[in-house]
C-alpha cells in the first residue's frame, strides 16, 4: 500500500492510503486522493502500483507534476511520462507559489499469505471424472471458444466460472495494460460480476465492485505463472480494507496466459462463507483458464488485425487520390513556376523543408508534391494538423502509446512517426504545437528517434518531416512561443508558397478547373463564367486564397442554372466590390489580358495616390517589393 500525507496545500493534514492497484489525484470528487486545491486539475495524475513498483504519471494537467527526491526535482514532462516512487518522496503538484505536496511512504505487507493451495501452470490439473462436471467443462469450453469479440470472451469466462464453481459468488477479470514483464506493470479489472439470479448460490451481499487481492497473492500469481487459492481470505492474506469491507471469505486467483507473458488474472471470490472453494475448484478453474487465455489472446488479434485493417483502407485511399492530388497544383505563373522548380530541387534529399504560406495557399500540395516527386513516393505520405488536437492527444497521435499508458489506452498505439518511417510527415500549423511537444520533435529531428507515451525504451524512425506555417516563424522565436533550436532545425529549406494575389495569371486557370469539378461533384454542369464575372474575381485580393476561390467557385455552381453561364450577380456581396473596381478601370472591353491589365493598372495608381506616391509604403501595401512596383510601372508605360 501506499501512504500519502498533505504537507503543503489547502489539505495540509489529511492522510490517504491507497490499496488499489490504480488511484486517481486530482480536484474532482470521484478521485482516490481529492485535493481542493485550484491549481490541481480536475484529474491530475495516476498512481499505479504494479508487480514490484509503484509509479506516479500526469494526466495531461495544467500545471504539471513533479517528484523532489533528496534535493533533485524530477518534473513530468507530458501524459505517459512516469517516475517510479520511494518512500520519502514528495509530489508536488502544481508550480511557482501555487503548489500542493505530498509525502510517499510505501507500506509494507506485515506477514506474506498462507495459502491453502498453489499450482502452476505447467502443471497438470486434476479434472474431476463426474459426468456432470465434465459436461460444464465442455459447455464452457465451446462457448468461450466460439467467442470472438472481448467482450463476448469475457461473458462467457465469467459463465463458465459460475457453472462449474457453484460456491463462487462474484467473478472478476482483470488484464494486463501495459508492458507485463515491467516492474510497473498495471493490471485493471475489465469485468466484475456478481453471481446472477437463478445460477444457484445468491451473494450475501449482492455488491458488483472488484475486489483485488493483496499484492502479494499477484506477486505470486504473475511471477510464478501459478493458481493460488486461499480459503478463508481475511485470516490468511491479512486484514487489508478492501477485502474486509467486501467480506471476501474465499477467492482464487488463476493467471491467463499466452507463451510467457500472462494476459492477466481470472479471480473468483466467495463473499459468503469461509472455506467454500477447495483445491478442486482451482483445478476445474485452472481447466477453463486454459481455453480463456487462447479467446483472449485471439480476440487482442482478431482486434488489431481490425485497425490494421481500418489503416489498410485508409492508406489504400489516400494512394488511389495521391495522383489526383497531385493534378491539383494549378498554375502556370512565374510565381508558381519558381515554387514548383525549388520543389525539384530540394524533393529527392532528405533535407527538413519548411513550407511558408498564407491560409489557403495550397501548403499542403506541395508537401505532397515533394513527397511524390522523391524516392520515398512509393510509401505513405501521412499529414496531421498540429493544431487539431488537445496537447495531451497531438503527443499520443504522433508519438503513439503502449496499452495501459493512460485512461482509455487499452491497446498499443502506432503514432505518426512510426506510420511514416521510410516516408514523409507532414506537420502543418506547426506553430500551434506546444513546448513539451516541441522538444520530442526536436529529438525526433535530431536523432531519428521516437518514444511511445508510456514506452520504456526509445525506437528508431526514418522520417521526412516537412513543415507548414502561415505564421512569421522568427516573430514567434522572438515572443518565446517557438523554440529557436527547433526552428533553425526546421528551415533548413524554405519553401514560400506565394497568395493568389501574387500569381492573379493562375486565377482563369483555377477557376475553370473548380467549375468543372463542382459541375460533376453537384450533378449541374454550367456552361462556363462570364467575362464580366472574370473580371471581378481577378480584381479580388483573395485573403483566404485557393481555399476562397474554391468556396466561391462552389457558391456560384450551386446558384447558377443547369448548362447557364455564370454571370457577376451570383457572386457574393464581398466580390461585387471588385465589381465596382472594373467598372471604374474601365475594363469591360477587351480580351482578358486587356481587362487585366486596365484593372491591375487602376489598382496600383490608386495605391500610389493614397500614400502620396510613396513607392515603397505602396508596394508593401499592395504585397509586393518595390522592384516588383517598378517592373508594373514600366510595363503600363510601355
Amino acid at each position: 500500500m501506499i501512504r500519502l500525507e498533505v504537507i503543503d496545500g489547502k489539505s495540509q493534514g489529511r492522510i490517504f492510503t491507497l490499496a488499489e492497484n490504480v488511484c486517481f489525484v486530482g480536484r474532482a470528487p470521484a478521485n482516490d486522493v481529492v485535493l481542493d486545491d485550484s491549481h490541481v486539475s480536475g484529474r491530475h495524475a495516476r498512481i499505479v502500483q504494479g508487480l514490484q513498483a509503484a509509479t506516479i504519471e500526469d494526466l495531461g494537467s495544467t500545471n504539471g507534476t513533479a517528484v523532489l527526491r533528496e534535493g533533485n526535482r524530477i518534473g513530468l514532462d507530458g501524459i505517459g511520462d512516469a517516475v517510479e516512487l520511494r518512500t520519502g518522496d514528495v509530489l508536488e503538484l502544481g508550480r511557482e507559489d501555487e503548489i500542493c505536496r505530498l509525502r510517499v511512504t510505501l507500506v509494507e505487507e506485515e506477514r506474506p499469505p498462507h495459502l491453502v493451495s498453489v499450482k502452476k501452470v505447467d502443471e497438470p490439473p486434476e479434472v474431476p471424472d463426474d459426468p456432470l462436471t465434465v459436461r460444464a467443462l465442455y459447455d464452457a469450453q465451446s462457448k468461450i471458444g466460439r467467442a470472438s469479440d472481448l467482450d463476448d470472451v469475457l461473458e462467457a469466462i465469467a459463465d463458465g466460472a459460475f457453472d462449474l464453481l457453484p460456491h463462487a459468488t462474484h467473478v472478476t477479470i482483470v488484464l494486463s495494460s501495459g508492458e507485463a514483464k515491467s516492474r510497473s506493470a498495471t493490471y485493471l479489472p475489465v469485468l466484475t460480476r456478481a453471481r446472477p439470479a437463478g445460477r444457484g448460490a445468491i451473494s450475501s451481499d449482492g455488491k458488483n465492485v472488484f475486489v483485488p487481492v493483496t499484492r502479494s497473492v499477484y506477486r505470486k500469481v504473475l511471477a510464478e505463472r501459478s493458481a493460488v487459492l486461499a480459503a478463508d481470505a481475511p485470516k490468511e492474506v491479512g486484514t487489508a480494507p478492501s477485502l474486509m469491507a467486501a467480506s471476501v471469505r474465499s477467492t482464487i486467483a488463476v493467471p491467463l496466459w499466452q507463451d510467457k507473458e500472462i494476459l492477466g488474472v481470472l479471480q473468483v471470490d466467495n463473499r459468503d462463507a469461509p472455506g467454500m472453494l477447495k483445491p478442486r475448484d482451482l483445478d476445474v478453474l485452472l481447466v477453463v483458464a486454459e481455453q480463456a487465455s487462447l479467446a483472449v489472446a485471439k480476440a487482442g488479434l482478431i482486434k488489431r488485425l481490425e485497425i490494421a485493417e481500418q489503416r489498410l483502407r485508409a492508406e489504400n485511399t489516400f494512394l488511389r487520390d495521391r495522383g489526383q492530388r497531385e493534378a491539383n497544383i494549378i498554375g502556370g505563373s512565374d510565381a508558381m513556376k519558381h515554387l514548383l522548380g525549388q520543389v525539384d530541387k530540394v524533393a529527392d534529399t532528405n533535407v527538413t523543408v519548411l513550407i511558408e504560406g498564407e491560409t489557403g495557399s495550397g501548403k499542403e500540395l506541395i508537401a505532397a508534391a515533394l513527397h511524390n516527386r522523391s524516392r520515398r513516393r512509393d510509401k505513405l505520405f501521412i499529414a496531421q494538423n498540429c493544431a487539431a488536437l488537445a496537447e495531451s492527444l497531438l503527443e499520443s497521435e504522433l508519438f503513439g502509446h503502449v496499452r495501459g499508458a493512460f485512461t482509455g489506452a487499452t491497446d498499443d498505439k502506432k503514432g505518426l512517426f512510426e506510420l511514416a518511417d521510410g516516408s514523409t510527415l507532414f506537420l502543418d500549423e506547426i506553430t500551434e504545437a506546444p513546448m513539451s511537444i516541441q522538444s520530442k520533435l526536436l529529438r525526433a529531428l535530431q536523432e531519428g528517434e521516437i518514444r511511445p507515451v508510456g514506452a520504456s525504451a526509445s525506437r528508431n524512425v526514418n522520417v521526412r518531416v516537412v513543415a507548414a506555417t502561415n505564421r512569421n516563424l522568427e516573430a514567434e522565436v522572438e515572443a518565446g512561443r517557438f523554440r529557436e533550436d527547433l526552428y533553425y532545425r526546421l528551415k533548413v529549406f524554405p519553401l514560400r508558397v506565394p497568395p493568389l494575389r501574387e500569381r492573379r495569371t493562375d486565377i482563369p486557370l483555377l477557376v475553370q478547373h473548380f467549375v468543372e469539378r463542382y459541375g460533376v461533384e453537384i450533378g449541374k454542369p454550367v456552361a462556363g463564367i462570364t467575362p464580366e464575372a472574370m473580371n471581378v474575381l481577378m480584381s479580388y485580393d483573395w485573403p483566404g486564397n485557393v481555399r476562397e476561390l474554391s468556396n466561391e467557385v462552389q457558391r456560384m455552381v450551386i446558384q447558377a442554372k443547369p448548362a447557364a453561364f455564370v454571370t457577376p450577380d451570383l457572386l457574393s456581396s464581398r466580390m461585387r466590390k471588385g465589381e465596382e473596381i472594373a467598372v471604374r478601370a474601365g475594363a469591360s472591353k477587351g480580351n482578358l489580358r486587356d481587362k487585366m491589365l486596365a484593372v491591375e493598372k487602376f489598382i496600383v495608381f490608386e495605391a500610389l495616390r493614397e500614400h502620396g506616391g510613396n513607392k515603397t509604403s505602396t508596394a508593401k501595401a499592395l504585397g509586393i517589393t518595390r522592384e516588383g512596383l517598378h517592373k508594373k510601372l514600366r510595363q503600363f508605360e510601355s
